[in-house]
């Protein structure tokens, strides 16, 4: 754990707002290490840390798919359930100008546009998850109760293992 000082991110601030009940934890950040990395500097299972997904339709409308980071996103059943022809990943540039996160940094709160976001019904098991914090080697933990309250999800079951 590092000793520096947590960040103040739109992410922290919309969560102190909301009277949001979270912890803070800093980790050691590595390029690409995605949720494999944080979980192992947190201690915790992969399954426990969610991903925060910046995706968008055929018409570019941009949302947010939480995800277990073990786990991967059925983009095909996803758009079955919006009623969209497709979904995909946006670009790191595209994600950046939706949320105003950096990729790897992405939080689903505090984004920079209010955008819909969808939640793999399976996180409302665990009794805490790990999501990213708005920077980059920066997780908030809390019960995903407090997610759904404060994020108002469309539940959905788009996970795949893997």
């Amino acid at each position: 754990m590092s000793k520096e000082k947590t960040p103040v991110t739109p992410a922290v601030r919309e969560l102190r707002a909301e009277k949001a009940v979270f912890t803070e934890h800093l980790y050691q950040y590595e390029e690409k290490g995605g949720t494999g990395v944080s979980a192992r500097e947190l201690g915790v299972d992969e399954h426990a840390v969610i991903k925060t997904l910046v995706m968008e339709d055929e018409r570019k409308n941009p949302l947010i798919v939480l995800m277990h980071g073990d786990c991967q996103v059925s983009t095909k059943e996803l758009a079955r359930i919006i009623g969209v022809k497709l979904i995909v990943p946006c670009s790191p540039e595209s994600a950046n100008r939706h949320t105003g996160y950096l990729v790897g940094g992405t939080s689903p709160f505090g984004t920079k546009k209010n955008l819909q976001v969808y939640m793999e019904e399976s996180i409302l098991v665990l009794s805490k998850i790990y999501l990213n914090g708005g920077k980059r080697g920066f997780l908030v933990g809390l019960e995903p109760s407090e997610v759904v309250r404060v994020l108002k999800p469309v539940l959905v079951k788009v996970g795949i293992k893997g």
